[in-house]
């Protein structure tokens, strides 16, 4: 994330809103439910992870290092841990990967994506990724992360010809050790972040900003490899949806 910032151009406009309240337990954010075109629920094996939105994007855990995901209570099923904060020479790394997929890719049309998350105040680091699809260095990317000490989220959106990498950051934090629902939602020239269903930031991006790209979906984590944004909370309930 740092060094993809350092290449390009940056746009980031936040909007303040109101105290958010907790994410409601293994459930989607109420306007996703009718489209999606992936969503991962985790209450299965943990070794391969079934697309429940019946589109086939099955998750591979690629991991290095003895990193690995655990399944944890969460509401009536489970969620996901990931690796904890690691500042030795060498950490464990692991990430879920799908398959490549066109229908991934939303292209000019509107998308929404994100994840239920849950992190500590001592687990934030310079960057941790939630979902993301592509790079901005080398083809198109959409992507919802956690940045900083201060543990905000944001979404990411970039362009499969310009570079310039559009961020809408949230204005409130969402490491304090509490469940908290976020969405990405990109609507035209519009990308907007909502924390527990309160619009939290927004940024403008160009009508015609498309993403299309070769690369898998990517949950909680850019790779399985050194330096890989590797998040370090509980994920639960993350999805996709296009159109």
């Amino acid at each position: 994330m740092r060094s993809c910032l350092s290449a390009a151009l940056l746009a980031i406009v936040t909007v303040a809103a109101p105290a958010s309240a907790p994410a409601q337990a293994n459930g989607p954010a109420p306007d996703t439910q009718k489209t999606f075109i992936a969503r991962y629920g985790f209450n299965g094996r943990s070794s391969s992870i079934i697309d429940e939105s019946g589109n086939g994007h099955t998750l591979r855990v690629l991991s290095i290092q003895g990193g690995r995901v655990r399944p944890v209570a969460h509401g009536p099923g489970t969620a996901l841990a990931f690796p904890g904060k690691c500042t030795q020479r060498i950490c464990p790394h692991v990430v879920l990967q799908s398959g490549t997929s066109a229908d991934l890719n939303p292209g000019t049309r509107n998308i929404a994506f994100g994840a239920d998350v849950l992190l500590a105040p001592g687990q934030t680091s310079s960057g941790q990724n939630v979902l993301q699809k592509g790079y901005s260095k080398t083809s198109s990317q959409y992507k919802l992360q956690i940045d900083g000490v201060a543990g905000r989220p944001s979404c990411v959106l970039v362009d499969v010809r310009r570079p310039t990498i559009r961020i809408a950051r949230s204005a409130v934090t969402t490491a304090d050790g509490r469940w908290h629902r976020i969405r990405c939602q990109r609507a035209g020239a519009v990308l907007e972040i909502y924390v527990d269903d309160v619009l939290r930031g927004r940024t403008l991006v160009p009508a015609g900003l498309s993403v299309a790209n070769n690369q898998p979906l990517s949950i909680g984590a850019k790779g399985a490899y050194r330096d890989n944004d590797q998040f370090n909370g509980v994920l639960d309930n993350v999805w996709v949806r296009i159109g």
